[in-house]
């Protein structure tokens, strides 16, 4: 059901992008298809006012028909009917564009009577610098006699560049799309990997309990034999094996117990929960395991807390376990309760050589582990993480830090 759910969520963002795209693309195309038509109106209304102007200080009168014609795209004929000077139209031309802002490059030629050719004129930039006559073919108009003909040879970039914005925006969603697929790619991939590595820890550990729950029946079996109470070399042996065999299913079953979160979600039952007797019940445990460890628990009598019993006792063993693995060889953990106005903070500090500044962010990933030179430390990375998640689970923050003399990890309670 949960898959479910982020696979419709997924699929529908995906479907909202790609329409948002096509709509702004579809828009961008309309916005181009405005602008070229507000470029022939400037065109049309510029080279009409540059007939106009030819046509001053003359005893012709302008046709009544109208004397621009657009040929294609980018190329116009001026029906002028009047002979006039290439210089002058140039300048009636530059002026007209100016006024109403046309500012792109140009070309122009004129109809020569006598050689029956157009002649070319000349390439007019737009930042004012003149470039050489093109080779650029402009075809005769059979009807007309004295006319003008001019081209735009870069309307299409005038174009694009007028929207810059539009562009822009179409780019930033093409972008999104990139990586909102990049990111649903990435999701699936992970989960993916997580549920394989899921799956290969649950059957990894349960193909480990059968073997393990057989050593641990034989090796009791044989501690209460009468031939391993005599022998005082067996009975030790006999003791490290059921020993380590403990340590081993204690470690299986919290990868199993942090594999069965990780698939669903916990459920807790808060209630309030005497925080010194379930202190003390899991500083006495660790105790039976370390002899040379002191637990200073420094809680007043009567303090609770909202909390699931198993859970909380589980995170508070997880942590002093942890400090005394990470300890000097005689550990001492104090466990402390500061109480604010809203909040309180349970700390558990020790006299540990303490973690890398660097490294402390990392301390409560899943499998991760700081590496020991001066003792072996077994685990496998899962107790500050399971803390982590039980906290994350009742709504607290935790966080650790380097003291003068040790470590501590506070836990702000709500």
């Amino acid at each position: 059901m949960k898959h479910t759910k982020l696979n419709i969520s997924l699929i529908l963002g995906l479907v909202a992008i790609v329409g948002i795209l096509i709509a702004q693309l579809l828009w961008t195309r309309q916005a181009y298809g405005l602008e070229e038509k507000k470029f022939t109106q400037k065109a049309h209304i510029a080279l009409l006012e540059v007939a106009k102007k030819l046509y001053e200080g003359t005893n012709h009168e302008l046709p009544s028909d109208n004397p621009v014609q657009k040929v294609s795209n980018d190329y116009y004929i001026v029906n002028v009917n009047n002979d006039f000077e290439p210089e002058i139209l140039e300048y009636f031309l530059r002026t007209e564009f100016e006024k109403i802002n046309l500012n792109t490059d140009f070309e122009y030629a004129m109809y020569d009577c006598q050689s029956d050719e157009m002649v070319y004129g000349n390439y007019v930039s737009a930042d004012d610098k003149v470039r050489k006559a093109r080779s650029i073919y402009f075809p005769k108009h059979k009807n007309l006699v004295y006319y003008f003909a001019i081209r735009f040879p870069n309307e299409s970039t005038y174009l694009l560049g007028s929207l810059k914005f539009w562009f822009f925006l179409s780019f930033a969603l093409i972008v999104i799309l990139v990586v909102y697929v990049y990111s649903i790619v990435t999701i699936v991939q992970q989960r993916k990997y997580s549920e394989l590595q899921r799956d290969f820890i649950n059957n990894m550990t349960h193909e480990f309990k059968t073997p393990l729950s057989s050593i641990l029946i034989a090796s009791q079996y044989l501690s209460g034999h009468e031939s391993l109470a005599r022998d005082e070399k067996l009975r030790r042996y006999a003791e490290i094996i059921i020993t380590q065999g403990g340590k081993l299913n204690s470690h299986i079953e919290k990868i199993l117990d942090v594999a069965r979160s990780d698939a669903s979600p916990m459920q807790l039952e808060k209630v309030d929960v005497p925080l010194l007797p379930v202190l003390q019940e899991a500083a006495d445990t660790i105790l039976l395991k370390h002899p040379k460890a002191v637990v200073d628990i420094r809680i007043p009598e009567g303090e609770t807390i909202l909390a699931d019993p198993f859970h909380f006792s589980n995170l508070a063993y997880n942590l002093i376990d942890n400090s005394i693995k990470y300890g000097n060889s005689e550990p001492v953990i104090t466990i402390s309760l500061n109480i604010g106005k809203d909040r309180k903070s349970l700390i558990f500090s020790d006299n540990g050589p303490g973690v890398p500044q660097n490294r402390i962010p990392f301390i409560f990933d899943k499998f991760y582990r700081i590496s020991q030179t001066s003792r072996q430390v077994t685990g496998f990375g899962l107790g500050l993480y399971y803390v982590r998640k039980i906290c994350k689970l009742h709504g607290w923050d935790i966080s650790a830090k380097n003291l003068a003399d040790g470590f501590a990890i506070s836990i702000r309670i709500s």
